[in-house]
């Protein structure tokens, strides 16, 4: 009995071990709880640009524009090096950044919105490199010590990756100026959870069918067989954890380049 015992008290730690990684890094199907959430801090360097108490970047690689300019985006902005910036696909995931030094640095970390690509410089060779908005970045060190802090140029950080949370926002699609019937670009905006996008679809007005968006910059996807008629559903599929939404109709028969259509949906 003892050792009966024993080995059902092994394999009730190995389920809840199973379990507990299922909720941490998403595995599981779509009905499964899907959580970014890296418990581990990584190393990495961070300089800022812009101007001191600024917003950094005025649109970036990602697409999204004036966005980068006002709340919830509003000084929260970062450019990353290749490697957090994925081509593209790592495009509106969010870090929690914190520098080290306790003489000037506050120990409360800031957190930060992928916006931007750093190609070169201090982003090259691999590196994993954080260039922040002046804001961000001043928000790094303790009261009053943001403008000395920003005076020291390049300094080590760790971070972490961190749900994204845009409070009162739903997932919203922008037609890509120069869209036609024949030729569909979307950025889509305010993603909460994972903030990241693996895949998108689409599926036309009277169909069944989804069709494959293909990812062409930034946070930006495209369909070229045409012509195309909406209304259209999208459906995303995150980066990270696999989840998917669909919104269905979001984007009406009468489109217009330039629109922005905003979905009744996010990720919860």
């Amino acid at each position: 009995m003892a050792a009966g015992s024993a080995t059902s008290s092994s394999w009730a730690l190995l389920l809840v071990s199973i379990l507990s990684a299922a909720f941490l890094f998403g595995v599981g199907d779509a009905g499964a709880v899907h959580k970014v959430v890296d418990p581990e801090w990584h190393q990495a360097t961070a300089t800022w640009y812009g101007s001191a108490e600024g917003d950094g970047s005025d649109g970036g690689a990602c697409g999204y524009g004036t966005l980068v300019d006002v709340v919830p985006m509003k000084a929260r902005v970062g450019a990353v090096s290749p490697v957090l910036f994925k081509a593209g696909e790592g495009c509106g995931a969010c870090y929690k950044v914190r520098c080290l030094d306790r003489g000037i640095c506050s120990r409360r970390a800031v957190t930060v919105i992928v916006t931007d690509e750093c190609p070169g410089g201090y982003c090259s060779l691999g590196r994993t490199h954080f260039d922040l908005s002046g804001a961000a970045f001043g928000r790094l060190a303790v009261a009053g010590h943001g403008g000395q802090l920003r005076n020291r140029g390049e300094i080590s950080v760790v971070f972490r990756r961190t749900p994204c949370k845009y409070r009162g926002k739903n997932i919203a699609f922008r037609v890509v100026e120069g869209s036609t019937s024949f030729w569909l670009s979307l950025l889509v905006e305010f993603e909460d959870g994972d903030g990241d996008i693996g895949s998108m679809q689409l599926k036309q007005a009277n169909s069944a069918q989804w069709q494959d968006m293909k990812h062409i910059w930034g946070a930006t996807w495209s369909l070229t067989p045409g012509p195309l008629v909406g209304p259209f559903s999208v459906r995303l599929t995150t980066l990270t954890t696999k989840k998917t939404l669909s919104a269905q109709d979001v984007i009406p028969r009468n489109w217009t380049p330039k629109a922005t259509y905003t979905s009744r949906l996010n990720f919860a």
